[in-house]
């Protein structure tokens, strides 16, 4: 038979499916894929079962319905203070996996270049793969992740189209400062380029640290597509709904990507999306402050048990450095054992990279904290032992296994 197509044929199962499945297999505790294991806001689930009833079970525009249009842009002005034009200016898609997509879709051409920072979020290069765009990365360095100001201008060329930029960022937990948004802002001014800001964590930042969005900086609004989640702000990240903000005219190219990939979102999610958008402010911070405690406590429970925590101040996720450990192999081989030995299961952080790339980090491991308080609490009395059952002499046997 005629052979399929070669970049998806390529791909390998994720180490998030096969970190998963091992943790099942060996009963423990799973620090690895970001999700809650909460359920969100309570009024939100009741309003969206009584959408279901109320006879618009249709298709729904396929922007968005006016309402969770309006709170978007809302919430735009209202956190962030930027003046949205909600029927022109705001697209709702199915997550922002896919508002990630359409928006690469509405503004890249093969051969373009498109700018990535690394470590990354998994999706990026192979949606970028297949438009045929030319990526340029530019990687961030532990602990800090601060931007390389010299490597960042280099990567931009006269044939730069897009900056890819997530911030707060998946998975180092950073986030952007303004002194760094300004400087990502004027390299796309002179280089008349666009920005892509996955933004999906924009309320898990942890004080006194707070997000900034590059689209509120002077001279950025007309070339910035920004990109938020209503799983990630109201802990349910199953709904699946995504939503774009952009200058009307690139809107329209979104909505355009939107109708080939998906179409639509479910009408009674985006009713009840609407609603938690408005909510008042105090639910917010007491999300960021709930995600707070708990990437405290994870964070004081891998420093005991012998890891080098690195800083966080957002998202669902905390890296650790095991060179401490003394463990001699690589981060993937230490992420089987831990799941084996430990029953803790985790993500090597070598996974966010080009793995066409060279000199790519393998000490690191990322750990979600988005859990219940007694799985953290769980997760660390198991970790106290992950120096005596990782130490280097076990080292022949995980590489055999």
């Amino acid at each position: 038979m005629k052979p399929t197509n070669s970049m998806l044929s390529g791909l390998p199962t994720t180490i998030f499916s096969v970190m998963s499945a091992l943790a099942v297999e060996h009963d423990a505790i799973n620090l690895g894929q970001g999700f809650p294991d909460t359920e969100g806001p309570m009024d939100l689930i009741e309003a969206a079962a009584a959408a279901l009833r109320d006879g618009r079970n249709q298709y729904p525009p396929l922007a968005g319905i006016p309402e969770l249009q309006h709170a978007v842009a809302r919430s735009n002005a209202r956190f962030y203070g930027i003046a949205v034009d909600p029927l022109r200016e705001v697209v709702v898609t199915c997550g922002a996996t896919e508002a990630i997509t359409a928006s690469l879709m509405a503004l890249v051409n093969r051969g373009d270049e498109v700018v990535v920072f690394e470590p990354l979020y998994d999706t990026y290069l192979p949606v970028l793969e297949m438009l045929g765009a030319v990526v340029r990365t530019v990687r961030l360095a532990p602990p800090h992740w601060d931007l390389p100001r010299a490597e960042l201008a280099a990567a931009f060329t006269p044939r730069t189209k897009v900056v890819l930029l997530n911030t707060p960022m998946n998975p180092t937990g950073k986030v952007f400062t303004r002194e760094e948004l300004e400087f990502i802002a004027g390299l796309v001014a002179r280089y008349d380029a666009y920005a892509v800001c996955d933004e999906v964590y924009e309320h898990l930042t942890f004080a006194p640290v707070r997000h900034q969005p590059l689209m509120a900086l002077p001279g950025m609004r007309d070339r910035t597509i920004r990109i938020g989640s209503a799983g990630k702000s109201f802990s349910m990240t199953g709904w699946k709904v995504g939503y774009v903000t952009a200058p009307a005219p690139l809107a329209a190219l979104v909505a355009k990507a939107h109708q080939l990939l998906t179409f639509t979102v479910a009408p009674n999610l985006q009713r009840a999306v609407a609603i938690g958008l408005d909510k008042d402010s105090a639910y917010f911070e007491r999300l960021s402050e709930g995600m707070r405690s708990a990437r405290d406590w994870l964070a004081e429970g891998l420093g005991r048990a012998g890891f080098d925590v690195l800083p966080c101040d957002g998202s669902y996720f905390l890296i650790a450095d095991i060179t401490p450990l003394g463990f001699t192999g690589g981060d993937v081989a230490f992420c089987r054992q831990m799941v084996r030995d430990v029953g803790v299961a985790a993500i090597p952080v070598s996974a966010f990279y080009d793995a066409r790339g060279t000199d790519i980090p393998d000490r690191f491991v990322r750990f979600a904290f988005c859990k219940k308080a007694g799985v953290i609490a769980s997760a660390v009395q198991r970790l106290r032992l992950v120096r005596e059952k990782l130490c280097a002499g076990n080292v022949a046997e995980i590489q055999k296994g």
